[in-house]
């Protein structure tokens, strides 16, 4: 196992990790954090689309984990861990396509990881994976995962947690780490959130402060935040320690509407719940947004995390807080900012009139 190759200094040295899922917002934070121990010997980046971007120690090959022909075999033989990041959060009008990439695709990833022989794997699982839970009280890594069901992204994640109880009975020798961390943000990854959650019709630049005259203050809504470099952080530690099983992961404090209106030089504005949701619901129907209304259901019904656990095993605590966070993304919201990979492009080919013509909360 990669947790136990220590050398006579208590480094581990020359460790190959392989990132599925590598070049969105979370899979370019943990290759940079990867490559930067000197733990890490080498690391392969594996996504659907090709990457042009240079880190030190890192290598790249296109693969995309929804096709059933993909053999990921090959490219973890030899592997000491796996980070499975890949994830297709469109088109949320046909959920048997992202289950084909979500759901058949990650038991792909878990088949070759057995099949390879590879000693450790480390799954994105998420807060949404949870069941509705408080907002007031914080839960461990006990709380039930069965998600949201009405919501896809949720569904999708619980029904992974199930799967993964069944890989761990059958292959007792891998060490299988599940990370359920909160929203994750960065400066880089604003325009590909905007794209996939807001869509071609919200101004970016309207997330300057004081351009927002108001922000709902809405029931339910209060959910926990983390900049994406701390969750990789998290990932690192995962692959290097010896350690298995579920981490929450997220920084204080809480965000609600207050701190996202301080954070807008904005004042907040009490609405009620259902008809915001019946245009929010409305407008998904009319391919207005791309974020569907079951996955709004799902945040007013996410449960706030006790991270007690990777703050203990990994020894983790997250570097931002939570409104820092929120910050540096609604600052790369209003810059336009992105990053040299295909999914955090800061403007894709064709701009804003590409994504209306090929359909909003479609697959990019």
């Amino acid at each position: 196992m990669a947790g136990d190759r220590e050398g006579t200094d208590g480094h581990r040295s020359g460790l190959r990790v392989v990132v599925v899922g590598a070049t969105g917002n979370v899979g370019t934070s943990v290759v940079r954090a990867l490559s930067e121990d000197e733990r890490v010997g080498s690391v392969l980046g594996l996504a659907r689309r090709s990457c042009r971007l240079s880190v030190a120690k890192a290598e790249w090959s296109c693969v995309d984990i929804g096709d059933p022909r993909t053999d990921l075999a090959p490219h973890f033989q030899g592997a000491d861990a796996v980070v499975h990041l890949a994830w297709l959060f469109q088109p949320t009008h046909d959920p048997v396509t992202t289950w084909r990439t979500n759901v058949d695709g990650s038991v792909r990833v878990f088949d070759a990881v057995a099949r390879s022989g590879v000693p450790a794997l480390v799954h994105a699982s998420s807060v949404g994976a949870y069941s509705a839970g408080p907002k007031e009280e914080y839960v461990d890594e006990s709380w039930p995962t069965h998600g949201w069901p009405r919501a896809a992204y949720c569904r999708e994640k619980a029904y992974l947690e199930r799967v993964l109880d069944a890989f761990e009975e059958r292959n007792p020798d891998v060490r299988v780490v599940r990370m359920r961390p909160g929203f994750l943000f960065k400066r880089e990854s604003a325009s590909e959130q905007r794209r996939l959650f807001a869509g071609p019709l919200v101004p970016q630049r309207l997330a300057r402060p004081a351009l927002l005259p108001a922000v709902p203050d809405i029931p339910g809504l209060r959910f926990q935040a983390l900049h994406t470099d701390d969750a990789a952080d998290a990932y690192r530690r995962a692959v290097l320690r010896p350690v298995r099983g579920a981490f929450n992961l997220a920084a204080a404090p809480v965000i609600d509407s207050a701190q996202l209106a301080g954070l807008l030089g904005a004042r907040t504005m009490r609405l009620p719940l259902r008809p915001l949701r019946s245009a929010l619901a409305a407008a998904w129907r009319l391919r207005l947004v791309p974020a569907s209304p079951d996955l709004f259901d799902a945040v007013l019904r996410l449960p706030l995390l006790d991270t007690t656990r990777a703050r203990t095993e990994l020894e983790w605590s997250p570097g931002r807080s939570a409104t820092e966070a929120v910050d540096e993304f609604v600052r790369g919201l209003y810059q336009v900012a992105g990053a040299d990979t295909a999914p955090l492009a800061s403007r894709l080919p064709g701009g804003r009139a590409r994504e209306l013509a090929t359909g909003v909360g479609r697959r990019p």
